[in-house]
């Protein structure tokens, strides 16, 4: 446990810097004096350091050191931010955190541990911690952190007000639809829906195409920063130089061609939310610097010798990769990894969700449509049949290539046209003429013995994700309408890869 010296000596320091400002956030000292701020820790020379230290800087701070009367207290009364030691007895810090926000979900809440491990850190986390301090800290490190959190408080303040004006004007704020009724999509969409209104980071993982970035727009739409900006940066697109360049911005003479200082992404998402797409491509030395500002907050930029901005980030991240392998094969470091990962969202690809392409390509039909066509003219209908072949086909480029597929349809299709089957443009390589009705190309100039494997694995393929689709995801019911037991129905779902709790086993009778 720290003492309370720690904070005092750097009180004196701070006081002492010419009566600076330690506030990198510019909160002003009537927003200071509006917020509530609440300190619980057994240690009474600690939360009294603490509490010293806030007060000169202007907020309203109440202290308890005891858990029960914490709990008492953030029942009948609102704080925005607490303060709370994890390891305290009877009642313990977790408790207390819990209790905080099934009374308030918009308070934000830090823990404070002498131990700070990783699995009580990311418990906390995912109870809905916003960030953890660990002991002993000095008086800079808890304004800092204090700072952050009061700017956070700010920006959720103005994200209600927008929200309610904006229902106020249209009804309905929601920006962002996502479509589908697969089990393992809804699951995924309830998630980021239940994360979204916390700031704890969130790791999406998902095959390429499969609308990860999508779910990262939709979380910060729903969070207490959406009046904020979502900023994106895709990691595998820039070369390191100019990727560090990017995120964390640059000084003067920095390098060759930098003539002027420039602000990087993490000091424009200041507030908001920085979206990193594919992750694991970020070098190591790039990776060491953003943990360290995910943890403090501090950006310095490149060619400065000093810390140039505190920013409060939420962040998400996205791969196509297992991110546990990356750890494995060191490209990923796994503090960074702990840090970014204290929510797990996974997308199902297309082809374990057969019962959302009539929905999806419907939605695309219109949309393109009304994009390249007008509304003047009678919109093109997907036959049944076409909607069953759009249903067999194994979208290796998920979402994003049914997306394609279906804008050719928009661009190409007469106007009240039924789309049939070889309507229907697929490619299965580049440079390969489309493949009408799911025959596989060049299949003919095999030997008999391996174009008739070929084929029949290719019909069992199809059939299934077809059956599957028919069938909602339910097994009982596929069987029925294919006519066999459920048993054989089974060995041929492991033999093409479908993975039963993918497909909703638990729906069975």
């Amino acid at each position: 446990m720290a003492t309370g010296s720690a904070v005092r000596d750097a009180e004196h320091d701070t006081a002492a810097s010419e009566g600076e400002s330690r506030d990198p956030l510019s909160i002003s000292p009537e927003v200071k004096a509006n917020l509530s701020l609440l300190i619980v820790d057994d240690d009474r020379t600690l939360r009294e350091g603490c509490a010293s230290v806030l007060q000169m800087d202007g907020f309203n701070v109440t202290t308890l050191g005891r858990g029960d009367e914490a709990i008492d207290l953030v029942k009948r009364r609102r704080f925005d931010i607490v303060l709370v030691d994890l390891y305290m007895t009877p009642v313990s810090g977790m408790e207390i955190l819990k209790a905080t926000l099934e009374s308030s979900k918009d308070t934000i809440v830090v823990v404070m541990t002498g131990n700070p491990s990783v699995t009580t850190s990311i418990e906390a986390l995912r109870a809905g911690a916003w960030d953890y301090l660990p002991k002993p800290f000095s008086a800079t490190h808890l304004q800092v952190l204090v700072g952050r959190a009061s700017h956070a408080v700010m920006v959720a303040r103005e994200t209600r007000d927008l929200r309610v004006q904006l229902s106020k004007t249209s009804g309905n704020s929601d920006k962002i639809t996502l479509l589908g009724v697969s089990p393992a999509f809804r699951k995924a969409v309830d998630l980021a829906r239940r994360v979204a209104s916390t700031d704890a980071s969130v790791m999406i993982t998902g095959e390429s195409g499969t609308g990860k970035e999508v779910i990262a727009q939709f979380i910060h739409a729903h969070s207490r920063r959406a009046s904020r900006a979502v900023v994106p940066i895709n990691c595998a697109a820039l070369p390191e130089g100019l990727l560090e360049s990017e995120l964390f911005g640059h000084r003067k003479g920095a390098f060759t061609g930098a003539d002027r200082d420039k602000p990087g992404l993490l000091e424009i998402a200041n507030g908001g939310t920085l979206f990193l797409d594919e992750l694991t491509e970020m070098s190591l030395p790039l990776q060491a610097k953003l943990l360290r500002v995910i943890q403090d907050g501090v950006v310095r930029r490149v060619g400065s010798e000093k810390e140039d901005a505190v920013v409060d980030v939420r962040f998400l991240s996205a791969t196509n990769r297992v991110p546990q392998e990356c750890v494995t094969k060191g490209t990923l470091r796994e503090d960074l990894l702990y840090r970014l990962r204290v929510v797990p969202i996974h997308l199902p690809p297309l082809r374990k969700r057969p019962e959302d392409v009539a929905l999806l390509a419907n939605h695309f039909l219109t949309h393109y449509w009304e994009r390249h066509r007008g509304t003047g003219e009678a919109q093109p209908r997907l036959s049944e049949s076409s909607i069953e072949f759009l249903r067999s086909r194994p979208w290796r480029g998920n979402v994003r290539e049914l997306q394609n597929v279906i804008e050719q349809l928009a661009v190409l299709t007469e106007p009240g046209h039924v789309v049939l089957p070889e309507d229907v443009p697929i490619y299965d390589d580049i440079g390969t003429e489309p493949v009408q009705g799911g025959f596989l190309p060049n299949v003919m100039n095999e030997p008999f013995h391996v174009a008739k494997d070929k084929l029949i694995a290719h019909f069992e393929q199809e059939y299934l994700q077809q059956l599957i689709g028919r069938a909602g995801s339910n097994m009982s019911k596929a069987a029925r309408l294919a006519n066999i037991d459920r048993t054989t129905l089974y060995r041929l779902m492991e033999k093409h890869g479908f993975r039963r709790d993918e497909v909703n086993a638990s729906n069975d009778e």
